[in-house]
């Protein structure tokens, strides 16, 4: 009899493991549902209570007109707009910088004995091809009559001294690598098309690896200023990189694809972005890139983080509340009602920031209302959720969003000390963005070298994004002078120190 209790409590356990493992893989295989054929959005809107829709769908059963009961009718008058459309803004203005060319077109009949009264002006978009053409530079040699010496002048200085290509060229490749998500064999196709200039995808590459190696310094520069910030958002997203291997007596090498990663990080004050690539996903990365950091460091709840806190005190660590909120949106086909509940209170406190934003508040006035109004609210979110964590399964959807919330609880908080701290890391993922559209168009870099280099260009082209700058014209003039620029000063160069003189 004690065999049989014994292996029917066995059996059970086993089956409440095995039950909440097929909740979990369901809830897993709608998730990757929804990312395949669903909607990115992650849009709430607040239902109304269900009992309250119980009762008057019980209210509206009840009311059915009765056969023989008359039906008392009266007359509803109203008055619409004639066209009954919605009125529509326009078209927007075409930007007042373009070049205008005016074409007369005269009628094709006899306008003998008529005056002109007027004149209708429609305009329109044209678009011409871009051009390339041969920049010639005739140096004149000059000789001295009397000493015969042979004297000419010296070129211009150029980014890269024995390079066919200007600086100008060189941008445009980079800007539609980089930006444009044009691999080079397809740049090279359409100068071949729309030229006629037959340029070998390995000629393209050698130029940006040239551009790269020039631009090196700047971009230790922009590392260090960001760093010498005292907050920053960091977060890290993958990329496949071609990795070679040699192999005894066996050539070439054989060539693997491997996982590296991208960290990311921004300072918030100046909006300077940089990329820094890394073979993995460990502490080694950020641990070399923070060492002397001190300052708040947003980001989400991977670990590396908080071991990154550990090992330099001086790291003061704030949660994402996106990613908090996250977990609870994609629980709500698994849990709809304590989901919804959770994101309830996650639409109060952002629809706080959003006033905050359009008032644009002051970081003391921020400060103020997030102690008055976002405090009470996740004091709140996390009294219900330690009440109810233990009526959910911890392998469950919803069980993982309330586990991630308390673990994260001590960042989450840090919002409300400081009112120049943000409510979430949403603007260093949309840094990000570049590289994921990067990705499907290039699908691997060459090699780790090459993943460095993507990194330092994306650095500089998020960064003028960032600052609203037209990033043809920042590397072009970049090129034009950084040859010759003093490397003490090279901060200069950075995008936006001539708009706001940032120090």
């Amino acid at each position: 009899m004690y065999f049989w209790l014994v292996t029917k409590k066995i059996l059970q356990e086993k089956y409440k493991e095995v039950k909440q493992e097929n909740t979990a893989l369901k809830s897993e295989i709608n998730q990757l549902k929804k990312l395949i054929y669903g909607s990115k959005s992650e849009r709430f809107i607040p239902s109304q209570d269900s009992s309250q829709l119980n009762i008057f769908d019980k209210e509206k059963a009840e009311e059915k007109p009765k056969e023989d009961q008359e039906v008392e009718k009266e007359e509803i008058t109203y008055q619409r707009d004639k066209t009954g459309k919605r009125n529509h803004p326009g078209r927007h203005k075409f930007p007042l910088h373009l070049e205008v060319e005016e074409i007369i077109v005269e009628p094709d009949f006899d306008t003998t004995g008529m005056v002109k009264i007027g004149e209708e002006v429609t305009e329109r978009l044209d678009y011409t091809k871009a051009s390339l053409k041969i920049k010639r530079e005739i140096r004149v040699k000059y000789k001295s009559i009397e000493t015969e010496k042979i004297q000419i002048a010296p070129l211009p200085s150029r980014a890269l001294p024995k390079c066919i290509a200007t600086n100008s060229l060189l941008a445009h490749i980079m800007i539609s690598k980089m930006i444009d998500h044009l691999p080079f064999y397809r740049q090279a196709q359409i100068f071949s098309r729309d030229f006629q200039w037959n340029v070998s995808r390995g000629t393209l590459c050698h130029w940006h690896k040239l551009v790269c190696e020039l631009m090196e310094p700047l971009y230790q520069v922009l590392i260090k200023k960001v760093t010498r910030s005292n907050y920053i958002n960091a977060d890290e997203s993958p990329l496949k990189v071609l990795e070679y291997k040699e192999v005894k007596d066996k050539k070439p090498p054989d060539k693997k694809v491997m996982q590296g990663y991208m960290w990311v990080y921004r300072c918030i004050k100046s909006e300077l972005v940089f990329f820094n690539y890394r073979k993995g996903r460990g502490m080694h990365g950020p641990k070399e890139i923070l060492k002397n950091y001190s300052g708040y460091l947003q980001c989400d709840g991977y670990s590396v983080y908080d071991k990154m806190a550990k090992v330099n005190p001086a790291i003061k660590l704030v949660g994402c509340h996106a990613h908090a909120r996250r977990k609870f949106y994609e629980a709500k086909d698994s849990d709809p009602k304590r989901a919804n509940h959770a994101l309830e209170i996650y639409q109060q406190i952002y629809a706080v920031e959003k006033k905050l934003r359009n008032e644009k508040s002051t970081p003391e006035n921020r400060k103020k209302t997030r102690q008055e109004s976002t405090k009470p609210l996740l004091e709140q979110f996390k009294i219900w959720v330690e009440e109810e964590c233990v009526n959910v399964t911890p392998k469950s959807p919803m069980g993982k969003a309330m586990t991630y919330f308390q673990n994260q609880w001590h960042k989450l908080i840090t919002v409300i000390e400081d009112g120049n701290l943000e409510i979430d890391n949403n603007h260093i993922e949309n840094k990000i963005r570049p590289l994921a559209l990067g990705r499907k168009n290039y699908m691997f870099a060459g090699s780790h070298s090459g993943a460095h280099r993507l990194a330092m260009m994306y650095s500089f082209f998020a960064s003028c994004k960032a600052k609203d700058i037209n990033p043809q014209i920042w590397l072009t003039e970049t090129l034009d002078i950084i040859a010759d620029h003093p490397v003490n000063r090279l901060e200069e160069l950075l995008p936006g120190y001539k708009q706001d003189g940032i120090a």
